[in-house]
């Protein structure tokens, strides 16, 4: 694929997935939902220019700590998802602030990434950052389907809203 196809792809993906994670939405742990991240890895391995000839260990170092920036944020992405349990028994999540914070975090740290690989001069291609973005998303998947399968799926997510009890006066 070209550059420009690969931006579009990143930026379809990347928008669809930050415009439905603050909308409930059912979690089915029966689905496929490695199938998404697997095509966009398929995507971004099939073309030959991730790695640039002239500057290899530069290359293969910033895609390494471009990979391990996005599975910390998929990691911490799912943690940051609140998740609950319907009467109905169906599992339910959601995004909260601090997810917005994690996203925030993790594409400043992708580009703090491709400006130290500008200033090395490593000529970095789009396929890198595509499969990141399938990176981030099969952690958070893989992550938010095991805690809805854990015996308490229904702990809060970090930074979610909890309603504590009423504080009352001592008699």
């Amino acid at each position: 694929m070209s550059a420009l196809v690969d931006a579009l792809v990143i930026t379809a993906v990347a928008g669809l997935v930050i415009a439905r994670q603050f909308r409930p939405s059912r979690v089915d742990t029966g689905r496929r939902w490695w199938v998404l991240p697997a095509v966009l890895a398929v995507l971004a391995l099939r073309e030959p220019g991730m790695i640039d000839a002239h500057h290899r260990t530069a290359s293969v170092l910033l895609l390494a700590a471009e990979m391990v920036v996005a599975l910390a944020t998929g990691a911490v992405w799912a943690w940051t998802t609140r998740t609950w349990k319907e009467p109905d028994g169906a599992m339910w999540s959601r995004g909260t602030r601090a997810s917005v914070a994690v996203w925030a975090g993790g594409i400043g740290l992708r580009a703090v990434l491709f400006a130290l690989g500008t200033v090395l001069g490593v000529r970095q291609d789009s396929s890198a950052l595509l499969l990141a973005l399938a990176g981030t998303l099969l952690v958070r998947s893989g992550v938010l389907a095991w805690r809805v399968r854990t015996p308490s799926p229904t702990v809060p997510a970090y930074g979610a809203a909890v309603s504590r009890p009423a504080w009352k006066e001592p008699a």
